[in-house]
C-alpha cells in the first residue's frame, strides 16, 4: 500500500507532501502545530455556540468561523489526496478516515439539524500532537499499557463473565422479592438496578422496600467494592511483571504505507519491508 509522493512527479507535491505527511522538519512541525490550534478553535467554536445566551447572542458569528474552519479543513484533505501516490489507500486508513470526519459534521448539517455539534470528532486529530512533539517516548508506553490489557484479556474476560452471571441471578431475585410495586418492573430494570448498585454509582431511580431487598442491596453494594479492585489488581500485576525498557520509537513514518511505531534501531518497516 504505497501512499508516498510519486518521485518524478511535481517538486511542487513532493514539498507539500514532506510538509504534511513528516513531523521531522520545521514546516512540517509548523504546519502540524497550526492545524492542531486550529482544530482546538473549531471545536470550542461550537462547544460556544451550544451555550444559549452565546448562540443568542453570537450565533450567526459563531457559525461563519466554524463553516471558514471547515473550508479549511476540506482543502486540507483535497490536498492530502492530491499530494499521496494512492489517493484511496489514505483515504481508507484511520487517519484518513478521522479526517474526512473532521468535515463532514458541518456539511451534514445542511440536511440534518444539529449535526455540526459532531464536529467534536475533529478532537481525534489531536492525537497528532505525538507526531509534533516527538513524543516518541509516550507512544512506546502506550504500547507498554496495551499490551498489558493484551496479556490480561482472558482473565479480565472469566471475570467479567462472573459479574454478568451475578447481576442476572441478582437481578432476577430483586423482581421476585420486591415487585412492581418497588420499582422492580421487570426483569431487564432489576438487572439495570443490580448494576448500578453493584459498581457504587447508586442513581437512586430504584429502590428496594422489603427488608429482604434491602439485605441484599447492601450485600451487593459491599460486594461492589471488592469487585471494582479485581481488573485493577490484574492489570497492575500483568504490569509489574518484569519487563525491559521502553523501546524508543522513530518519529518518522515510512514513506511507502505510512505505518509509524518503528523501533529506533530499525532499519525496514514493520508493516511493509521497506528500507526506513
Amino acid at each position: 500500500m504505497d501512499i508516498s509522493p510519486r518521485e518524478n512527479g511535481p517538486r511542487w507535491k513532493q514539498r507539500a507532501y514532506r510538509i504534511i505527511f513528516e513531523s521531522d522538519t520545521p514546516a512540517g512541525q509548523a504546519f502540524d502545530a497550526v492545524l492542531l490550534v486550529a482544530i482546538v478553535l473549531s471545536v470550542l467554536t461550537v462547544m460556544l455556540e451550544s451555550v444559549t445566551h452565546i448562540a443568542a447572542q453570537y450565533g450567526p458569528f459563531l457559525r461563519t468561523v466554524e463553516w471558514i474552519f471547515t473550508g479549511l479543513f476540506l482543502v486540507e484533505y483535497i490536498i492530502r489526496l492530491i499530494v499521496v501516490r494512492q489517493p484511496l489507500t489514505y483515504a481508507l486508513s484511520v487517519l484518513g478516515i478521522i479526517d474526512l470526519l473532521a468535515v463532514l459534521p458541518t456539511l451534514a448539517a445542511l440536511v440534518l439539524v444539529g449535526s455540526r455539534y459532531l464536529v467534536v470528532i475533529r478532537t481525534l486529530r489531536l492525537l497528532r500532537v505525538f507526531r509534533i512533539f516527538k513524543l516518541g517516548r509516550f507512544v512506546g508506553e502506550g504500547e507498554f499499557i496495551l499490551n498489558a490489557l493484551k496479556a490480561s484479556r482472558f482473565k479480565i474476560l472469566v471475570f467479567l463473565t462472573a459479574v454478568f452471571t451475578l447481576v442476572i441471578v441478582i437481578g432476577t431475585f430483586m423482581y421476585v422479592v420486591e415487585g412492581g410495586e418497588n420499582g422492580f418492573t421487570s426483569i431487564p430494570k432489576s438487572i439495570y438496578w443490580a448494576i448500578v448498585t453493584l459498581t457504587t454509582v447508586g442513581y437512586g431511580d430504584i429502590s428496594p422496600g422489603t427488608i429482604l431487598g434491602q439485605t441484599m442491596a447492601s450485600i451487593l453494594m459491599i460486594l461492589g467494592y471488592a469487585i471494582i479492585a479485581v481488573p485493577t489488581g490484574i492489570v497492575s500485576a500483568q504490569m509489574a511483571h518484569p519487563t525491559a525498557d521502553t523501546p524508543t520509537i522513530k518519529q518518522a513514518a515510512c514513506r511507502t504505507c505510512q505505518a509509524s511505531g518503528h523501533r529506533q534501531e530499525a532499519e525496514f518497516c514493520w508493516h511493509c519491508g521497506e528500507k526506513l
